[in-house]
């Protein structure tokens, strides 16, 4: 069997530039497979898997080239200048079980399994176990979970215990009112001891819309907590975005704080942990000072990072993959769900999609206009608008309605357009568009106005000067307090809003329709998910998965029965060695 490769030039100039100093660049076996790695990196994988691609033939740059057996490769590779031995630092870097890096993406797995690993192991954590026993009776109340145990409680108990605990659960099952929980167990426990000095606590996230959905619910949930007011006062009010947290530099991928500069914190808790990749997590691990602690929360099922790797799975697999090892009593996965009611159609479809149930899946689906979820056949292009119509108008007219840009966000927030692709009829980019046309036939907008009234925008990049980050959500609207002026308005980090000026904004995009990545982090009453004609390797159910749990009271989804079966068959492997390196411990090389 002939496979189809097409590389992108900076994958072709990599090539090239490894085989001219390697000696070989007669050699189209070397070019391919370095091609095949970088292209892999910007697929989301951490390194290039030999036993996917030895012995097997390559259709591309207008020729065929057949790679030799696994063996025969890996021995090739591994003679040549360009791929690290023992205590070198070269381009590649070619582990004992066949897996290729580029040299950083190496480092990053091993730099990041090590520290792990390091405060996993650490057993040096002082607790009084009176108080904190006192402590859990106090703050959580009798909710346990269909099999009798409360893992709530169980999870707190651990991260007061742990250096490095994971806390997963799917959206909905408590991890916010957890956490909040185990920051006043925390400080009680600092508050005892002889010193007295509170713990120096970071919230993060990795978007700017993460962030401020967390500092909204914690500043919820910490007036009714069980504690005095004095711990009260010293659980940190305050949620940055990771890329702050670390200090990022302008115009640069590096940051203020490293392992040369660390953080000052005693704990750092980090939000959608499964949105993070591996460099960057790396770089988060190697910014800890000494002792310090990690807890990350998250969603292991959701879409993995857009960039290289899939830590948090690579983390719960791990912990899930032998009792014995040092990860397996450091994560908690909670399992009772108190958004969804235990026959909530969404919640069930959830499940089925997660375990891969294609059959179960389709059977949910009802034919009433108000059930929970509904499959509909994917119009034709010629009939998209006019299926859309409906649909926009219902979930969008209210927007243009408010009369404050506060309220016209608090609409927005109820409803959403999903898009399994960026580009194309069927994808976020068509889709804004027709949403504009449909909208501006009602009468509601001008698309002729760049800065028409109610125009929602998505941030799309990180503006720390201005505070704007990716994923922020705002809307263009009339400042009654500038004389009318036209703004756009984003939520602040004190519940109100923050007017920026449009001239002054980052890349951006109309956000009438977004992809299910750019979704993370977000809730929506209802949620519509348009999936694409033809199936794709991006369509799996992780996908699914991420796009119906958006949604807390209806899903409405457009496309075959066949694909979205296909799609629910599919799930994501990323190519990584992060695995295998916390279950059986760093290599020692190169």
């Amino acid at each position: 069997m002939t496979i189809p490769f097409e590389p992108r030039l900076i994958d072709r100039h990599f090539a090239d530039f490894i085989a001219r100093h390697s000696g070989a660049m007669e050699h189209d076996a070397l070019r391919l497979v370095v091609a095949r790695l970088s292209a892999a990196v910007g697929e989301g994988h951490t390194c290039l898997d030999l036993h996917e691609c030895a012995g097997l033939a390559f259709e591309w740059e207008g020729c065929l080239t057949e790679l030799p057996s696994f063996r025969e490769l890996y021995r090739h590779l591994k003679s040549l200048p360009t791929v690290a031995s023992a205590g070198e630092r070269k381009p590649l870097v070619l582990d004992d079980a066949g897996r290729l890096y580029l040299y950083r993406y190496w480092r990053y797995e091993q730099e990041l399994a090590r520290m792990v690993l390091d405060m996993a192991a650490d057993d040096g954590v002082v607790v009084d176990e009176g108080l904190l026993g006192e402590g859990l009776q106090r703050l959580f109340a009798e909710n346990r979970d269909d099999d009798g145990e409360d893992f709530q409680k169980i999870a707190a108990s651990l991260v007061v215990h742990k250096r490095f605990a994971v806390i997963c659960g799917a959206p909905g099952t408590g991890k916010t009112s957890t956490v909040v929980k185990i920051l006043a167990l925390l400080q009680e426990q600092a508050q005892a001891q002889a010193q007295g000095r509170p713990l120096r606590i970071a919230l993060a996230a990795p978007t700017g819309k993460a962030a401020a959905r967390l500092k909204h619910s914690l500043t919820l949930l910490q007036e009714r907590l069980a504690t005095s007011d004095a711990i009260k006062s010293v659980i940190p009010q305050e949620v940055t975005t990771l890329h702050r947290l670390l200090g990022s530099v302008t115009g640069s991928v590096r940051f203020r704080h490293s392992a040369l500069n660390q953080l000052p914190f005693d704990m750092v808790v980090l939000d959608e942990a499964s949105m993070v990749s591996l460099p960057l997590m790396a770089k988060l691990v190697t910014a800890l000072k000494p002792a310090a602690r990690l807890l990350l929360l998250g969603d292991r099922d959701q879409l993995a990072s857009v960039e290289a790797g899939a830590v948090l799975g690579d983390i719960c697999s791990s912990a899930d993959a032998s009792a014995s090892s040092l990860l397996a009593g450091s994560l908690v996965e909670l399992q009772k769900n108190y958004r969804f009611a235990a026959d909530s159609t969404i919640a069930a479809l959830s499940r089925a999609v997660n375990l891969g149930q294609s059959s179960s899946a389709l059977a949910l689906f009802g034919e009433e206009r108000d059930a929970g979820v509904v499959l509909c056949p994917l119009p034709s292009p010629d009939k998209l608008k006019q299926s859309l119509s409906r649909v926009v108008i219902e979930g969008y007219r209210s927007c243009f309605e408010a009369l404050t840009p506060g309220e016209a966000l608090e609409r927005f927030e109820r409803f959403r357009i999903l898009c399994a692709l960026r580009e194309g009829v069927y994808g976020v980019t068509g889709i804004n568009a027709l949403v504009e046309t449909i909208l501006h036939a009602e009468g509601v907008l001008d698309p002729a106005l760049r800065w028409y009234r109610g125009r929602p925008l998505l941030v799309t990049a990180n503006d720390y000067p201005m505070q704007l980050f990716n994923g922020d959500i705002g809307m263009v609207f009339p400042d009654t307090a500038q004389g009318g002026a036209t703004r756009v308005f984003f939520p602040a980090s004190d519940g109100g809003l923050r007017a920026v000026a449009p001239e002054r904004l980052v890349q951006h995009e109309t956000a009438f329709a977004m992809t299910v990545h750019k979704s993370q982090g977000s809730e929506f009453d209802r949620v519509l998910l348009i999936l694409p004609p033809r199936d794709s390797d991006l369509l799996s159910r992780e996908l699914l998965y991420t796009a119906i749990t958006r949604a807390r009271h209806r899903v409405e989804i457009w496309g075959s029965e066949g694909g979205f079966s296909a799609a629910v068959k599919r799930k994501t492997q990323r190519a990584s060695g992060l695995q295998d390196a916390l279950t059986v411990g760093v290599s020692s090389r190169p």
